[in-house]
């Protein structure tokens, strides 16, 4: 089969969704235009800050996308090109969209409040105790897999390194000339994108070689720093001028298929038992973040919410965002159908990113781009959108560490509420974790990011019928990643316990435990108790 025909079939059917289900979700749940969002509400130039539409979807795809859809479909391919297809479509039009949507929806109806705070305004205290340490766990793991795809990619493509390096001050200087210096966004825009590409060139003549351990460190530091500081100066700057990174790459890709037109290689389905891994549950959690991510829950009740300037924009950010986050995870696929040439074991030659990075540049080189700057520009870009998923969750971790111990009866807070010390938790934690590799821990991320999405789906149930508002749409959903995930994680502790890795089963018991708590009070709330309508 063409794999053209796979690219832009997707496409149309994600236009023809956000048109029409994503316009749909907008009217049940009753979105306001003329309703004060909490940026508005709360402006403190910190956490909460208007922003235009436009940089705040670059910063929230920047932030959800990372290395996610990248890596799950390309691991997931064992199981077949088909299986994985469907997942991608059906999972980003009514899972992940829905998913996204809707976190984001009601944490801008909570005063940006995050799904942690939902919970504890739906399920009580107890609720959000249990559900903040569920989210915080998850996150470390988030932290661990990134640090570690992020390190070797640099550590295998220097030029990738240097360039990286090179954002960081470049978005510095885009936040305070357009956020400090008055400088307009268009011209601030368009200087940046040139010096973006230029610092690309910069990375190819000087790149910085270092090993991976060594990168772990840099970036515990890194992550530590830009976490603590005020978005506005580093978080939305880079991350807006990297999602034109994401855009090129995309386009690249997508130009490269329509000149080239690969065929498909791989089978359209292998077995339901690969190598030990079986197709249900985990093509399901493999995926992860390319058909659906309880991490962009966190995102988007997190950062995005608190940046909402009208609620109109919330569509295009959180139901459209996901949808062209499928996009790249169809791209990914179709690269791990062309370059493994039907042999399942290409696929993890020298880990998804390199597979990623080798098809695309493939593409891009039947277009008169050279295959090596190609594919150092693809895999500069993956890890680039790595390091933005990397220091939002580590913002997000430490949200929930400081808001955990918090005591608002209290005068005198836990040494633990200090952010530096919540931050530098959650980094050496995941620094340590990234150190084993993340072979060993994306099984387990992909389980607890899709349980997390679970629960935060629940969250917005709830929300929504207290609200007196259709909460039909979660259900499905819901009960599909509960059974999913909660599956997956039996597996995966009697997998690590046959192989003595300890410490990784312990991750999963905790796991399945908070979620089965969790699971069992949002049902007796949702499907068996009454409750009061609340403000909305």
């Amino acid at each position: 089969m063409n794999a053209l025909w796979l690219m832009v079939g997707s496409i149309i059917i994600f236009i023809i969704a956000y048109a029409t289900y994503g316009a749909w979700l907008a009217k049940k749940w009753g979105v306001d235009t003329s309703k004060k969002t909490p940026a508005n509400e709360f402006n403190d130039g910190v956490d909460y800050v208007p922003t235009s539409k436009a940089v705040l979807l670059g910063h929230h795809f920047s932030s959800i996308a990372g290395a996610g859809p990248i890596n799950g479909p390309i691991q997931a391919a064992i199981f077949g090109w088909v299986p994985v297809f469907l997942w991608i479509i059906i999972g980003s039009i009514f899972f992940g969209g829905v998913h996204d949507y809707g976190s984001l929806f009601v944490s801008i109806r909570n005063k940006g409040k995050s799904i942690g705070e939902v919970i504890n305004d739906t399920m009580g205290k107890t609720g959000k105790k249990l559900f903040s340490i569920f989210a915080w766990l998850t996150l470390v793991l988030i932290v661990a897999a990134f640090t570690n795809i992020v390190a070797a990619t640099f550590a295998s493509t220097p030029a990738a390194a240097t360039s990286s390096l090179l954002f960081i001050v470049l978005a510095i200087a885009f936040g305070l000339a357009v956020y400090r210096k008055g400088v307009s966004l268009k011209l601030g825009t368009v200087v940046g994108v040139i010096l973006l590409f230029i610092c690309v060139w910069l990375g190819n003549v000087f790149p910085i070689q270092l090993s991976v351990n060594t990168w772990i460190v840099i970036l515990g530091i890194y992550i530590f720093i830009a976490s603590v500081a005020p978005v506005w100066i580093l978080l939305q700057p880079r991350d807006y001028l990297n999602s034109f990174l994401l855009y090129a790459m995309i386009i690249g890709a997508v130009v490269g298929l329509i000149v080239y037109r690969p065929s498909i290689q791989l089978d359209t389905v292998t077995s339901f038992n690969v190598g030990g891994q079986y197709l249900f549950p985990m093509l399901f959690v493999t995926v992860a973040c390319g058909a659906i991510s309880g991490f962009h829950s966190l995102v988007g009740s997190g950062t995005t919410s608190k940046q909402i300037d009208n609620e109109k924009d919330a569509r295009p950010i959180g139901y459209g965002s996901m949808l062209v986050e499928g996009v790249l995870a169809v791209v990914a696929l179709i690269t791990a159908a062309y370059v493994s040439q039907g042999e399942l074991s290409t696929l993890l030659e020298g880990g998804p990113v390199n597979v990623f990075s080798e098809g695309v540049g493939v593409f891009m080189s039947k277009f008169g781009i050279p295959f090596d700057v190609g594919k150092n520009f693809v895999a500069l870009a993956v890890s680039a959108f790595a390091l933005t998923s990397l220091d939002t969750s580590t913002r997000l971790g430490r949200f929930i560490f400081q808001e955990y111990f918090e005591d608002p009866d209290k005068e005198q807070q836990s040494v633990l509420t200090n952010k530096y010390i919540a931050t530098a938790i959650i980094v050496i934690i995941g620094c340590i974790l990234a150190a084993g590799g993340y072979a060993k821990i994306w099984p387990i991320f992909g389980s607890a990011n899709q349980l997390l999405a679970a629960l935060a789906l629940m969250a917005v149930a709830l929300w929504l019928k207290k609200s007196k508002k259709s909460f039909n749409m979660i259900t499905i959903p819901m009960i599909f990643m509960l059974i999913v995930t909660l599956s997956a994680l039996v597996f995966l502790v009697r997998d690590n316990f046959i192989k003595a890795n300890y410490i990784l089963v312990v991750f999963p018991v905790l796991l399945f435990i908070l979620a089965i708590v969790l699971a069992v009070q949002g049902y007796k709330i949702l499907f068996k108790e009454d409750t009061s309508k609340v403000s909305h």
